[in-house]
């Protein structure tokens, strides 16, 4: 067996299923589950529609690289959603479809980082989506955690690595909206990264699903595509972004999204998709591209995440610290005691489940970032956010009165 396998660490949901085995929670009430990123409003119902009506498709082989009516679809959302020059993204080689980002952000490293260079090192925030880490392991590379604390404003502290660590980095993992902190990379920030990127010479992989879920609709957050066109680099060399119709679309089941970016890097992932043979199903092909195409779906989807936030976070505040995230879906509070003490507890006494934040992160020298934290994904029915919030309250009322 690959002895890399042994290096990965249990997810954190079987951490969490471990954590609450013995508790017994009241059975007076139903289980609200806040714990998981599973977006639980309406599919788009042309979408299922568009799935249904292309079936007949099943009779051929997709091809890796997708139809090119679906590329085009997602050159074109690009460019209008992040104000890129008008056909600077060439739909045939700097798109590719793919099978949902999970499996994307997990091969992309696979493909791209030399195993046989001499320290190879792949850099993440911390805490982090747990395929990061396992990518970089099982592709041979050394994982870099950068710590997001409050201290940092839940970003990661760029200006804290080392020269040396720069000089061994091959490809960077930027989460932007920040999962689960929510915090976002300013277009600044993001050419910093590029110009960093130039002088170590190491790849960027933007992590930007939770891109679609924000609370002003004129102002969006920004992707690493726009920040590299604003410096006039419309070749977006060093440049990966990944995207997922999963939050955008609450189409999780559908596991589509697409990588776009650096043609020269996207030819070199496309080899290894071919071999890798996940070609994406061509009703699902038909499906994406009606759904990158329509806005109003997604105009509506956040409007019931912001009547979420604003009511959950009127009812919290006054007991916890907690504030609405600058996008994505997920409260990322500081709890007033352990995340995991408070975690088993909420869930024994409310039937309420949230994600311990020290589940999500690794301890460093500076200790665990994600400690004293939990992660609350607001997916539920605005109802029972409503109620789940309610509960937590009141349970915090009781351990801190």
């Amino acid at each position: 067996m690959n002895p890399d396998l042994e290096r990965l660490q249990p997810y954190p949901f079987e951490r969490l299923a471990r954590l609450k085995a013995d508790a017994s929670p009241p059975v007076d009430r139903a289980h609200i589950d806040l714990s998981i990123g599973e977006p639980k409003h309406a599919a788009p119902h042309f979408v299922a529609e568009a799935l249904i009506s292309h079936l007949h498709g099943l009779s051929q082989y997709p091809v890796t690289r997708g139809q090119p009516e679906l590329r085009r679809a997602v050159a074109d959302w690009l460019s209008r959603r992040f104000q890129l020059p008008a056909a600077s993204l060439d739909p045939q080689t700097m798109v590719l479809p793919v099978n949902g980002t999970r499996e994307a952000l997990f091969a992309f490293a696979q493909a791209v980082v030399d195993r046989n260079a001499a320290r190879p090192r792949v850099l993440m925030p911390n805490p982090f989506y747990q395929i990061y880490e396992g990518a970089a392991l099982l592709a041979g590379a050394e994982p870099v955690l950068l710590n997001t604390t409050p201290e940092s404003g839940y970003l990661p502290d760029f200006d804290r690595v080392p020269e040396s660590v720069w000089d061994d980095c091959q490809l960077l993992y930027l989460c932007s909206p920040g999962n689960p902190t929510g915090t976002v990379l300013d277009i600044p920030a993001l050419q910093r990264l590029i110009h960093l990127a130039d002088r170590h010479d190491f790849i960027l992989a933007a992590d930007e699903c939770y891109s679609e879920i924000y609370p002003d609709e004129a102002a969006p957050p920004p992707g690493l595509l726009q920040a590299a066109a604003a410096m006039g680099r419309t070749d977006y060399r060093r440049c990966v972004v990944f995207h997922s119709l999963s939050k955008r679309s609450n189409l999780p089941g559908l596991r589509s999204g697409f990588v776009a970016g650096d043609a020269e890097v996207l030819q070199a992932f496309f080899r290894y998709r071919t071999y890798h043979g996940c070609a994406m199903p061509p009703a699902t092909q038909a499906a994406s591209r009606l759904a990158w195409q329509d806005e109003a779906h997604v105009r509506d989807n956040r409007e019931l995440y912001r009547q979420k936030f604003a009511a959950v976070t009127d009812i919290l505040q006054p007991v916890l610290d907690v504030a609405p995230p600058q996008a994505g879906f997920y409260l990322w509070p500081r709890t007033p005691i352990a995340d995991t003490d408070f975690a088993r507890g909420l869930f024994a006494e409310e039937q309420v489940t949230v994600l311990p934040g020290s589940f999500l992160s690794r301890d460093t020298d500076s200790g665990n970032p994600g400690a004293d934290h939990v992660r609350m994904a607001l997916v539920a029915p605005l109802e029972d956010c409503i109620e789940a919030a309610h509960r937590i309250r009141s349970f915090i009322e009781r351990i801190n009165p």
